[in-house]
């Protein structure tokens, strides 16, 4: 499972390992928390809710490219995930992790990723909030009913690099300990952050920014239920049973 906070970010950010890890028959779902309608680009749309029905397509057109098994956008405010109330969001979030029942949950890390983006750094609070809270029997006890169980996911994943961009203010982001490989992938996560044309203008640099660092997306093992020191890894999977 990944948690995101616009459309694009599955792609932009987590597209490769999605579509790997799909390729490899697992199955991958998007949990991504706004529409996006406060976005500086915006295509053709001429208020925000053109804006978020369009950008809700490209989502769900960039999902099937990358062979996504369940995506969603929920309902919060682009811009505005800092002033939500965050109880309620990890509820829904601590929802969908007992729904899906992932072994491993991708998100941003708390500085907003490379970009920095206060959004992107809010959803890994809720996120790694709704981690630890799925499992627990006394948080959200009112979901525990229907089939929907508790769930502890094995490991928590940051997105992470090894570089800063330019022009941003600086962030400090999380050390790497997880190296995956998307050679195969890379030309289709590529495409996949295409397919949000009302991003266009972000395209080309973007496109110029990961074929400079090349095939390969980095990420922060942040929590595990297995003890001891995080180790180097090239699989997001290593060390995971598949058994739930």
């Amino acid at each position: 499972m990944c948690i995101t906070a616009h459309p694009d970010d599955e792609a932009g950010g987590f597209g490769g390992s999605l579509r790997l890890y799909r390729d490899r028959g697992a199955e991958t779902c998007v949990v991504c928390l706004t529409s996006g309608q406060a976005a500086t680009n915006r295509g053709s749309a001429k208020n925000d809710l053109e804006l978020a029905a369009l950008r809700r397509a490209e989502f769900t057109a960039s999902c099937e490219l990358l062979g996504v098994s369940d995506s969603v956008i929920l309902d919060y405010p682009d811009g505005q995930l800092y002033r939500q109330d965050l109880y309620r969001v990890v509820c829904d979030l601590t929802h969908h992790i007992r729904r899906f029942c992932p072994q491993v949950l991708l998100t941003f890390g708390t500085e907003g990723g490379l970009t920095g983006h206060q959004d992107h750094a809010m959803a890994s609070v809720f996120a790694s909030l709704a981690f630890h809270w799925a499992g627990r029997e006394n948080r959200y006890p009112d979901q525990l009913t229907g089939g929907v169980k508790t769930h502890r996911t094995q490991k928590l994943y940051y997105i992470t690099g090894d570089f800063t961009l330019p022009g941003r203010s600086p962030v400090i982001t999380p050390p790497v300990t997880t190296f995956i490989d998307i050679k195969e992938q890379f030309e289709t996560k590529i495409a996949a952050f295409k397919i949000h044309e009302t991003q266009s203008p972000l395209a080309s640099m973007f496109e110029q920014t990961v074929r400079k660092r090349g095939p390969v997306e980095m990420f922060h093992l942040a929590a595990s239920v297995k003890f001891g020191p995080a180790a180097q890894e090239t699989d997001l999977f290593d060390g995971v049973e598949i058994d739930c």
